[in-house]
């Protein structure tokens, strides 16, 4: 293994694969591709931001191990996660005459991920799926775990399928592109992770998350393996969000309504520090945990430089959207609450006005 290398393993039931990270990781992915059986030809999907910095590393990563890319550069943007794009890419991959061996390669942030993802789930009934996570939300979170998709106008992710990757690929260098908000979006993951199931590892991010802010990328690079150990064993537990994985959705019911309702004005991130403020403020109200472990929480957020209050909405329009979350069941809106920092119970019991008052507090 080269020196700094982090290898973590994702083992389900019928699927197998690797996160490796390492700094300087991109340019060895086409030997990396080569040793998993996939075919010459492969797709990549990337948006131009990503194009213009690192498009071109990874063409010749793959061309110099006998490899036939085929490049699709969307624009950048949220508004790209939609059924619309994921048809166009259908138009362009189809006349390739691609088999059930040739790769689908996802190089960019969570939207890329996304729609990538759920285009290799459909194409031929399933190719195989490789991540390049090119941001620190999607190192973290979104490259593991199989979760594709596109938005709908009724909410987020509501149109997608299961498709587990077949290799995880992060380089942790790519970002020194990457602007401060990003950092600061995936660290909201970050928090999200250590809350649910690290009381140690939030000690750890309370003393050291200027290193991160600041770019340090040895720092950055062990955070990353740090979380995504947390989020392949939450997946190993239940990879189809039938139970435990839920867990990972603390702040998640608060910040997809945000999200919705805003128009994605606020990153993802930022959406869940507001989402995560407020679910502790309702643990606290349920008496789950007391005001320090609430102020601990909201304090880490707020060093993040994520929002934890300032927000203009009606929470009546945020109530409604909260009742499309397609976590709900038999129509009641289940929230991930921290009963001590370091773990989390579901409920699903919670009072509408106590909602409406958690969502209150952000206005202040």
């Amino acid at each position: 293994m080269p020196l700094g290398e982090r290898t973590i393993r994702v083992s389900l039931p019928d699927h197998t694969y690797d996160v490796v990270v390492r700094r300087g990781l991109l340019a060895d992915v086409g030997g990396l591709l080569r040793q998993l059986n996939t075919s010459g030809k492969a797709i990549v999907i990337t948006d131009n931001k990503i194009a213009t910095h690192f498009l071109g590393q990874l063409r010749e990563s793959l061309q110099g191990e006998g490899f036939s890319p085929h490049v699709t550069v969307l624009p950048s943007g949220e508004e790209q996660k939609a059924i619309e794009s994921v048809v166009g890419l259908y138009d362009q991959i189809l006349p390739l005459k691609v088999d059930r061996n040739t790769p689908i390669i996802a190089m960019g942030g969570g939207v890329i991920g996304d729609i990538s993802g759920f285009v290799a789930a459909t194409v031929l009934r399933g190719v195989p799926f490789v991540q390049i996570p090119t941001t620190l939300l999607s190192m973290v979170d979104a490259s593991v775990g199989g979760k594709t998709g596109v938005n709908h106008r009724a909410g987020k992710n509501l149109i997608g399928a299961f498709h587990q990757p077949i290799a995880v690929l992060i380089d942790p260098d790519v970002l020194r592109t990457l602007p401060p908000r990003e950092i600061r979006s995936g660290l909201a993951e970050c928090i999200k992770h250590d809350v649910i199931r690290d009381a140690d590892g939030f000690a750890n991010l309370e003393t050291n998350i200027a290193r991160a802010l600041a770019l340090d990328l040895d720092y950055l690079s062990g955070l990353i393996a740090h979380n995504v150990e947390i989020k392949a064993k939450v997946v190993m537990a239940d990879p189809f969000e039938r139970g435990e994985r839920a867990h990972l959705n603390f702040g998640h019911t608060f910040g997809h309504a945000i999200e919705t309702t805003l128009n994605y004005e606020k990153s993802h991130g930022e959406c869940v520090g507001l989402g995560m403020t407020a679910a502790a403020k309702l643990a606290t109200d349920l008496k789950l945990i007391d005001d320090a472990a609430r102020q601990r929480i909201v304090r880490v957020i707020d060093s993040a430089k994520l929002p934890t209050h300032g927000l203009s909405a009606d929470p009546n329009v945020l109530l409604n959207a909260m009742s499309f979350d397609k976590k709900a069941k038999a129509g009641k809106l289940r929230f991930i609450l921290p009963d001590r920092i370091g773990h989390v119970v579901i409920r699903d019991d919670v009072p509408t006005e106590m909602v409406r008052d958690a969502l209150e507090s952000l206005m202040d």
